[in-house]
Order: C-alpha cells, then sequence, then structure tokens
C-alpha cells in the first residue's frame, strides 16, 4: 500500500507497547500512543516509531487523534483498556454493578463516534462478552455502520507460549471483517527462554537489568527446592505448608507456589508474574520466580526490547505492572494482519 493507503493508528491505553510493537510488525503504522503511566514513555517511544502522550483517555479530544492520523485515509483507533474490572476474579463484573474503570470502555465509545475512524479494535478478558456496556459498544458500532467481528482467542493458536485467553474485537467501515480462526504450532516456555543465561534468586545479569529475579526468603527457598516442575504445594511436607493452605478456605488454591514446566505453555502472566508464591511462575529448574525478562519474553516481547532507560534501579512492582498489563506482541500482530489483509481485500 502506498502512504495513502496505509493503515495509520493510535493505541490507546498503550501501557508499554506490545500492540503497538504487533502491530508496526503487521505493517500498521501506529502514529500516537496514549496512557495515564508515564512509565510507558521509554519503552514504547524507545522500542517503536511512536509518539507517546501522557494522557487520561476520557480526558483527550478527539482533534488530537485525528491529528495524529496524519491525513491518512486508512485510521484506526485502538482501545485496549485494562481488564482488572471485568475479570473473572472481579465480584463487581460478576453482579453487573457499576465500577469506575469501566468508564474506560465508555470514553473509548464516545471517541469513536466522535473520531469516525475507518478500523476500531479492542481486547480483553472473554468475561467482557456478558457485561451490559460491552453490549452497548458492540451496538454503537452497528448503529454507525461498521461491521463488527468478535471472537475469544487462545494465545496457544498464535504461537503464544502462555494459556492465555483474550476476546478481541474488530470492526471495519469499509466492508464484512471476520476474526480467523489460528492455528499455529504451540509453542513451550523452553522454546522461548532455555537460551537465557542462568541467575540466582536476588540476582540480575550485568548484561541485562531485566534479566532480574526477586529474592526469596530462607523458607520460600526450601519450598521453591522441593517444588516439581507441574506439581504444588500439595506435594510438600507438612512442615512447609502456610498457614492458609492448612485451613479449609485454602485448599482449592494449588495453583500458588508452583513451577513451569519446560515443554508446556506457562500460566498467563499476571502482574504479580515475578512472585514465586503469587502463582504458577516458579523457574522450570532454577531455584527461583522467573525474571522479568523472561516474562516479558513469554509475553511475546523481544530479547532486546528495552523497558527502562541504562542504570535505572529495576522496580519489580512497576516493570511486573507494564509486563503482566501488555498486550502480547503476537496478539498485537494477529490483529494487525487481519486488518491489512482486509484493507488489501477491499
Amino acid at each position: 500500500m502506498n502512504q495513502k493507503k496505509q493503515i495509520v493508528a493510535v493505541d490507546l491505553f498503550c501501557g508499554a507497547g506490545g500492540l503497538t510493537h504487533g502491530l508496526s510488525r503487521a505493517g500498521v503504522k501506529v502514529g500516537l500512543g496514549v496512557d495515564l503511566d508515564p512509565a510507558c514513555r521509554f519503552p514504547i517511544e524507545t522500542n517503536n516509531s511512536t509518539i507517546f502522550l501522557e494522557a487520561d483517555v476520557s480526558e483527550l479530544k478527539p482533534s488530537e487523534i485525528i491529528s495524529a492520523f496524519q491525513g491518512s485515509e486508512i485510521t484506526l483507533l485502538a482501545g485496549c483498556a485494562p481488564c482488572q474490572p471485568f475479570s473473572s476474579y472481579s465480584q463487581s463484573a460478576r453482579r453487573e454493578s457499576p465500577h469506575k474503570d469501566w468508564e474506560l470502555l465508555s470514553s473509548f465509545s464516545k471517541l469513536v463516534i466522535k473520531v469516525r475512524p475507518t478500523l476500531v479494535t479492542m481486547e480483553n478478558v472473554p468475561p467482557i462478552h456478558n457485561q451490559k456496556i460491552f453490549k452497548e459498544f458492540v451496538t454503537s458500532l452497528h448503529d454507525l455502520g461498521y461491521f463488527v467481528d468478535f471472537a475469544v482467542v487462545d494465545g496457544r493458536t498464535i504461537g503464544l507460549p502462555q494459556r492465555r485467553q483474550r476476546l478481541v474485537l474488530v470492526a471495519s467501515s469499509l466492508g464484512q471483517i471476520v476474526i480467523p480462526k489460528p492455528n499455529k504450532p504451540v509453542k513451550s516456555v523452553r522454546d522461548v527462554i532455555a537460551g537465557l543465561p542462568k541467575i540466582t534468586a536476588g540476582t540480575k545479569h550485568p548484561d541485562d537489568p531485566l534479566h532480574a529475579s526477586a529474592s526469596l526468603s530462607e523458607l520460600n527457598l526450601k519450598r521453591i527446592r522441593i517444588s516439581k516442575p507441574g506439581g504444588t504445594w500439595r506435594d510438600w511436607p507438612t512442615e512447609l505448608l502456610a498457614a492458609c493452605h492448612v485451613r479449609e478456605t485454602g485448599a482449592t488454591y494449588p495453583s500458588v507456589y508452583g513451577r513451569m514446566e519446560w515443554d508446556q505453555p506457562s500460566p498467563t502472566i499476571t502482574t504479580q508474574c515475578f512472585g514465586f508464591g503469587n502463582g504458577r511462575f516458579g523457574h522450570p529448574e532454577q531455584d527461583r520466580a522467573i525474571s522479568l525478562r523472561e516474562a516479558a519474553m513469554i509475553q511475546s516481547f523481544p530479547k532486546d526490547y528495552a523497558f527502562i532507560p541504562i542504570g535505572t534501579p529495576t522496580n519489580f512492582s512497576s516493570l511486573g505492572r507494564l509486563i503482566g498489563n501488555a498486550v502480547p506482541v503476537l496478539l498485537g500482530e494477529f490483529i494487525g494482519e487481519i486488518f491489512v489483509n482486509h484493507v488489501n481485500e477491499n
């Protein structure tokens, strides 16, 4: 496509740039990334040819988006809002009661109405499908004349080495658009992170500040040394069990304090993925939790994707949030390819 026909996108709630990087790899030019978190500026601008705007999407002016489209004839507005209010873990989502973060999707919908981009996309957790606010969003797109499709995409089917299910919506004013059923070979944890150098708990590799693993207490070191890949704390001797595990209410939560398996996809990477006790985030063979770099690579970020400037202290909480909340790069590329193929066909 020539410059006039190239898709130019604006990525709202851009985070560290997972969607932006994936769209770019598919041939979509992302002119602007918008997020309220200032920590997003460095990774999205350093790794992508994208300008970052620190702003609240609910206060964004349509003119700012239109300007970022650079006069392109084919425009894409992406709004992958944070998923916490729609998560299956959220009681408020299950009860259909209002949540202040739900307004983020409403703000995105209002911007679509005012800007009228050629193309629209969003992704979120599958439970959003049953929420009134999502149904209203789809109805508004239809009312504006968009053709809409949405489907749950299993990350394993697009080559993501992770058990991660996401609801993806695509919409077009050009004509019928369909999300294809991907069927790429399943990748394992070994396929992605086995080549990284060994480190120990509480250390980081001198050549990569992101290849850093959180420290472990003596008790947790004993626990991880006895943990089996794919096993649970139920494999431990009684003296290593936590008080919450002994209580009846804790017996139904085996998916914490676990090791990943080399030859299986990982569990869903979350914002707490750097902690051994926060899920099945133990390294398959080394006595530590996975490093931030390993988590980012399981999220399909390139090995050299820079999240912080050289010399900046490694803040596990901040970086874990950026990595866990990111749209996996491969999912962004999958979405980008849908749009590029759609525009070429139309």
